[in-house]
């Protein structure tokens, strides 16, 4: 799919990963509606600088977790635009959620948003997409759909079911809407990492460095026109998922 002038939703697309991509699309020349929960002064900041690259932006709210909500959101920007022609499900919510617990609370937090909200998202946009006979989806996964993580039951799960998620959308909605996933390794370290600990994550990727949420708006990018590719993922990660055989020379 050629992506100037089409439109693109991009769920969490006002800051971090999310907005690379968003800025992506936008020097593309594609039209972004940007979704955000709560961070509305960082979904404006990243509209206005959208525009700036000469496409139009629409930030807008809604907890994806809702399916009324997305009904919304999506209502609002066929209403803005004309079309949503590009789907990325960038969105989620990170908190470690140990096993066994009392609490379940952030177990149906994390997984309503890693797999009900894209699931809902997708719902809502592919009538739209099928009716012009074009679209793309592409889910933002990581390795952890491959490989838990301890203490992170829930995000773990939630990656391995959006993984399971695009390949059946790809099954439904072919040929005219492909779907695909792009699993960052280690892009973006969050402030509460130490400089210890971010060096330690670099030497586990076979490049011996991290990435950045550039390279996986490249990635995004690629699928998005590659118009023979669906169903498939690509891992941007450095070659973490394979790293730990570094230790393993004879």
């Amino acid at each position: 799919m050629e992506p100037k002038g089409k439109t693109a939703l991009i769920t969490g697309g006002a800051h971090r990963v999310g907005k690379a991509i968003t800025l992506a699309l936008a020097r593309a020349g594609a039209n972004v509606a940007i979704n955000y929960h709560s961070s509305a002064d960082a979904a404006e900041a990243t509209a206005a600088e959208a525009r700036a690259l000469g496409v139009e932006a629409l930030p807008v709210q809604a907890d994806i977790a809702d399916p009324q909500q997305v009904e919304a959101m999506v209502a609002a920007t066929e209403d803005r635009f004309g079309s949503v022609d590009v789907l990325i499900n960038s969105a989620s919510h990170f908190e470690q959620t140990p096993f066994p617990t009392e609490d379940i609370t952030a177990w149906h937090r994390i997984t309503d948003i890693l797999i009900h909200g894209p699931f809902y998202c997708a719902n809502a946009v592919a009538p739209l997409m099928l009716e012009r006979g074009e679209g793309a989806i592409i889910n933002i996964v990581d390795l952890s759909a491959w490989e838990p993580w301890p203490n992170f039951a829930a995000h773990s799960v939630g990656k391995a079911a959006l993984l399971a998620l695009t390949r059946q959308l790809a099954l439904e909605l072919a040929p005219a809407v492909r779907a695909n996933a792009v699993a960052p390794g280690p892009v973006l370290p969050p402030a509460s990492y130490s400089e210890a600990l971010i060096d330690r994550i670099a030497q586990k990727t076979l490049l011996n460095r991290w990435g950045s949420p550039d390279d996986i708006a490249q990635a995004v990018m690629f699928l998005v026109e590659a118009d023979y590719v669906t169903g498939e993922v690509i891992a941007v990660d450095g070659g973490e998922r394979f790293g730990h055989r570094k230790l393993e020379e004879a």
